[in-house]
């Protein structure tokens, strides 16, 4: 499991995220407080405080897949 903090301060942005992390098979979860949601789901984003960074739990095995989606994730990343 990989985590890192992103930024979604914008709906283009929360749109973008969603639509490259879509892409995977892997889980993705965002972590607001106590908070625990699908990242793939955009309804489920929107319920956050974006205004924040939030935390994002990558539950992925492997070096290359994860630099894959890491690479994927840099724009959001903190």
């Amino acid at each position: 499991m990989k985590t890192v903090h992103i930024s979604l301060n914008s709906i283009d942005k929360v749109k973008a995220f969603v639509n490259d992390i879509s892409k995977f098979d892997e889980d993705f979860d965002l972590i607001s407080g106590r908070y625990v949601i699908d990242a793939k789901s955009i309804m489920g984003i929107f319920s956050l405080d974006l205004s924040k960074p939030i935390e994002l739990s990558v539950h992925v095995e492997g070096e290359e897949k994860t630099a894959s989606i890491m690479e994927i994730l840099a724009p959001y990343i903190i």
